[in-house]
C-alpha cells in the first residue's frame, strides 16, 4: 500500500515539474513588450534600460517624432550605441518600409543591410501579406514577426 501511494506521489511531483518547467519555456519566449516612443506614457517610457525619468520627459515633449532616426538623435548625446542597441529591443518609432532611409532601418535591432536591400527591392509595400511572402523568403516565421512589430505600411 506504501508502495502505491509514494509511486503515486512521486508520478505526481514529475507531471507539477515537467509543467512548471513548459510554463517557464512558454514564459521566456513571449517577447518584451515593445513601446512606440510616440504614444508610451511617460512613466512607461521611463521605466526602460539606460533611460532616467528627464530623458523619458525629453521624449515627450518632442512628440511626434517622425521617425526612428529622430528618435536616434534626440537620444544619441546622452545614450552610447550599446545602450541605444538595447533600448530599441524596447522602444521604437514605427518604420514606414516604404520611406524609410538605411539609417532608419538599421535601427531596428539586428535588422542589418540585407534587410535594407530586401525592404527598398520590394517597395512599393501594399500589405503585410506581400512583407510575409517577400522577407519570408530569407528569414523564418519569427524574425518575420518580431521585424512587423517595428514596421508600418502606408
Amino acid at each position: 500500500m506504501m508502495n502505491r501511494f509514494l509511486t503515486a506521489l512521486v508520478a505526481l511531483v514529475m507531471v507539477a515539474v515537467t509543467a512548471a518547467s513548459v510554463q517557464g519555456q512558454t514564459a521566456a519566449a513571449a517577447p518584451a513588450p515593445l513601446l512606440n516612443a510616440n504614444t508610451a506614457a511617460e512613466a512607461e517610457i521611463a521605466r526602460l534600460p539606460h533611460l532616467t525619468p528627464a530623458l523619458a520627459r525629453t521624449i515627450v515633449s518632442k512628440r511626434p517624432l517622425a521617425t526612428f532616426t529622430a528618435l536616434d538623435a534626440l537620444l544619441s548625446p546622452t545614450l552610447s550605441r550599446v545602450q541605444l542597441t538595447e533600448l530599441y529591443g524596447r522602444l521604437f518609432v514605427p518604420v514606414d518600409i516604404n520611406v524609410a532611409t538605411d539609417a532608419e532601418v538599421l535601427l531596428i535591432p539586428n535588422a542589418g543591410n540585407r534587410m535594407v536591400r530586401e525592404f527598398k527591392e520590394y517597395r512599393p509595400w501594399v500589405a503585410l501579406a506581400q512583407f510575409r511572402r517577400e522577407i519570408g523568403k530569407y528569414v523564418n516565421a519569427e524574425e518575420i514577426a518580431r521585424l512587423e512589430r517595428y514596421i508600418v505600411i502606408k
